[in-house]
């Protein structure tokens, strides 16, 4: 026993002392090989990922994401894993971007914290306030905007059901630099401030609320921001959401978005509703098509296709319009695109999808699904 313990000892002992050592490309490949692995043991799962990257708003950039997933108890595996991200991109065209989002489950999902803080600054185009300024390229000027935001929701889990209820705050500062015509702002102050407060509802039955393969989420959201809170333009805002997700064949999930965003009152320029961008009508200009109101629908579907990596292919189409009665009366407009994943983390997408619309098409790079 003790000659064969020996024996062993040495063989392992000879093994680790003439293992090569990795070089930088091979230590980074593993560091990625281990990043979607669960590790249930942990409290907190922190990983990091950066590259080049490239949208049709900002350009070719460099972008990094830090994400990480945690449970504040080891032994509860029933409730959702808390998650945050924080990411940094800058491009060419000198756009910026830093910001944290994410979401903590307190006290056993008794209180869900969901919050999105950023601030960027771009080099931006616009086309006015309205469908029919917003689809002329002849009355498009640039300027730079800068925005700082920061959103919040505190949700209390109502008992045994899957219904969450609670207070809702947005901050919102905008700020249009070097602007030319402000006709097209109508014109409202260069400047704005909203501070907003209201309370949302939210249903949630997805079986993981990163990247649902079933279930549903259906959230309802209404905010004011009156005069005696500091807004200099007062206004409402309701905002719904509706998301359903259904298993199909193997590998296969069909994703379905209803979203709809209406103000009222004297709605500021940064605070109309917009489509466009990384997670709305993917291949728009990111609020090129902005008014009071907004609705949009898309169906996606996502197929798991070999090791980490899936595809996505939608279809979808939006408007924009001044009031809530005029819902889909005016131009609709179409979207659809293509878009690969790769599981950064586990049940935690990159993705890269590319979108078409009308006259317009775009390459979106982001972490998380679009819905």
């Amino acid at each position: 026993m003790a000659i064969s313990f020996a024996a062993s000892a040495q063989t392992d002992s000879t093994a680790v002392a003439e293992a090569p050592k990795k070089n930088i490309i091979q230590k980074f490949m593993a560091y990625l090989d281990d990043s979607n692995e669960v590790k249930p043991a942990k409290k907190l799962d922190f990983s990091v990922i950066g590259g080049p990257y490239y949208s049709q708003d900002t350009k070719f950039g460099i972008g990094l994401v830090a994400a990480g997933i945690y449970r504040r108890d080891l032994n509860d595996t029933i409730n959702p894993a808390s998650q945050f991200s924080l990411y940094g991109d800058i491009s060419v065209t000198g756009y910026y971007k830093v910001g944290v989002d994410g979401s903590s489950y307190f006290k056993g999902d008794k209180i869900w914290l969901y919050y999105d803080l950023f601030f960027s600054s771009q080099p931006d185009h616009y086309w006015g306030i309205g469908y029919s300024m917003n689809h002329r390229d002849d009355i498009m000027v640039k300027y730079k905007k800068w925005v700082a935001k920061a959103n919040v929701a505190a949700l209390f889990h109502l008992g045994e059901t899957p219904v969450y209820l609670g207070p809702v705050a947005q901050l919102d500062y905008f700020d249009a630099k070097n602007r030319p015509n402000p006709e097209l702002w109508h014109n409202q102050k260069r400047r704005t401030f909203s501070n907003v407060w209201g309370a949302g509802i939210v249903i949630d039955t997805r079986d993981n609320v990163y990247n649902a393969f079933e279930g549903i989420y259906a959230r309802l959201d209404q905010l004011f921001a009156p005069r005696f809170l500091g807004n200099q333009y007062c206004f409402s805002l309701t905002e719904g959401t509706f998301n359903f997700y259904q298993r199909l064949w193997k590998g296969a999930v069909m994703a379905t978005n209803l979203h709809a965003r209406l103000t009222y009152g004297n709605t500021p320029w940064g605070m109309m509703s917009t489509l466009g961008g990384s997670t709305s009508m993917r291949g728009y200009w990111d609020g090129r098509y902005n008014d009071k109101c907004a609705a949009e629908a898309c169906v996606e579907l996502r197929q798991y296709i070999w090791n980490r990596f899936g595809a996505v292919v939608w279809g979808g189409v939006g408007e924009v319009f001044p009031k809530a009665n005029q819902i889909f009366r005016g131009h609709a407009l179409w979207n659809a695109g293509v878009g690969i994943r790769w599981e950064f983390k586990h049940r935690v997408n990159v993705r890269v999808d590319y979108g078409f619309g009308q006259n317009q098409n775009g390459l979106v790079f982001s972490i998380n699904e679009a819905f």
